[in-house]
């Protein structure tokens, strides 16, 4: 229940469907009549639209997030690699009978280098229930175990969690399966914008793990990132509200024991 709610939270939360719903809500009080209405909803829907598809506000929001935790630096040691879902579309990949990838696709193939950086480090792919495709046939981790071993890995290397549904059920069945704690030495790979929600979920189950963001969309916070179109704007803000709002309500319903969690 709790993900399917949160799915319809999410619609109605993203600023781009939030802006969108007020300005067809401004048109629907002109059909009724209501001109102080109408003219002020519309204005709060173009004005929200116009801002964050053109101001830096955006970026700005997605950059906080994703320099929250650095690259890491000499590594050793590593036990293994968990890659949390996202990078992949299991949907369009049943109807297109191939694997398909999306803008986070660089979690897999970063993936791809950590094995062979670290070539006796266990591979673990979370994700799936609820993320799948028809029928619960065919999971994300499916989809990105066929894409490593396509890649070259070795198909004993790599192991799946398919139960998760969610961040902090990322972290829970990963930390129980591969038995995490605060002594283990994994590498979490997950977008940049992602880990810190990823962090305190998996923090919150006792696993502290070695953050190793990638995907990112911006560039630091004095690089002055110029959009070139209310999409791209809208599409970071999409983004940077699905990433705050997520670290405020797992916060909220104790599913985290940190808002915003440190290095």
């Amino acid at each position: 229940m709790f993900f399917f709610l949160s799915q319809i939270f999410d619609f109605f939360t993203l600023p781009s469907n939030l802006l969108l719903i007020l300005g067809l809500l401004g048109l629907f009080a002109l059909a009724l009549r209501k001109m102080r209405l109408a003219i002020s909803l519309v204005t709060v829907s173009m004005l929200g639209l116009a801002t964050l598809g053109w101001l830096p506000v955006a970026p700005v929001a997605l950059a906080l997030l994703e320099e929250r935790f650095p690259m890491p630096v000499d590594v050793e040691d590593i036990e293994g690699i968990v890659m949390l879902g996202g990078a992949v579309d299991a949907h369009t990949t049943i109807a297109r009978t191939q694997p398909i990838l999306n803008t986070a696709a660089e979690r897999i193939t970063t993936v791809r280098v950590l094995a062979e950086r670290f070539p006796d480090a266990r591979v673990l792919l979370s994700g799936g229930a609820g993320h799948g495709a028809e029928g619960g046939e065919l999971t994300e981790s499916d989809i990105a175990a066929d894409l490593l071993i396509g890649m070259g890995m070795a198909p004993d290397r790599i192991e799946l969690e398919e139960h998760s549904r969610n961040t902090c059920e990322n972290a829970l069945w990963s930390a129980s399966q591969q038995k995490m704690d605060a002594e283990s030495r994994w590498l979490l790979v997950t977008s940049a914008s992602h880990m810190p929600r990823a962090v305190a979920c998996f923090r919150a189950v006792g696993a502290e793990i070695i953050p190793y963001p990638v995907d990112y969309r911006t560039g630091n916070l004095t690089s002055g990132d110029t959009l070139l179109s209310l999409s791209e704007g809208l599409a970071l803000a999409d983004l940077a509200a699905h990433e705050w709002i997520g670290l405020l309500l797992y916060r909220i319903l104790g599913m985290t024991e940190e808002f915003f969690p440190a290095p």
